[in-house]
């Protein structure tokens, strides 16, 4: 995970806790997430590329999500602004166990498996979900309490 993946993730989460419909600024996304600014600048650049944010210029502008936080995965976010999912940049293992190097293809495909593991997995977490991990849990009534 890169900090530019983290960092995307984080001004993400903000514009939907903040947001609606109302465009937020880069500042104030910047402030209320303690990212800095000009990089924050370039993360959300990618991912108006990306179509997940769109942007309002002028006064009152800034950036929305362009899609519902439902309906926007962590992966989908990170694999925006950081290319696709992998572990390293090791290759693929040959085929037909012809191995140029002692073990290499074992490896590979380890590696493989350990980037497709993550991928699936941020695809299991979407912006919504981060959204409610914000609010906490929702406390249970306790069974029999009586309520005030």
């Amino acid at each position: 995970m890169s900090t530019r993946g983290d960092y995307a993730c984080r001004a993400l989460l903000s514009l939907a806790l903040h947001g609606g419909d109302q465009p937020t600024s880069v500042r104030d996304i910047a402030e209320r997430t303690g990212l800095p600014q000009p990089y924050l600048e370039q993360i959300l650049l990618a991912l108006k590329g990306a179509g997940i944010v769109r942007s309002k210029r002028g006064v009152g502008g800034g950036y929305v999500l362009a899609r519902l936080p439902e309906r926007l995965t962590l992966g989908q976010v990170v694999a925006a602004v950081d290319g696709p999912i992998v572990v390293g940049d090791f290759g693929e293992p040959h085929a037909g166990g012809a191995c140029n190097h002692e073990g290499q293809c074992a490896l590979l495909s380890v590696w493989a498996e350990v980037g497709e593991h993550m991928r699936t997995h941020l695809d299991s977490f979407t912006i919504a979900d981060m959204v409610q991990r914000v609010a906490g849990p929702q406390l249970a009534p306790v069974a029999g309490a009586v309520p005030n």
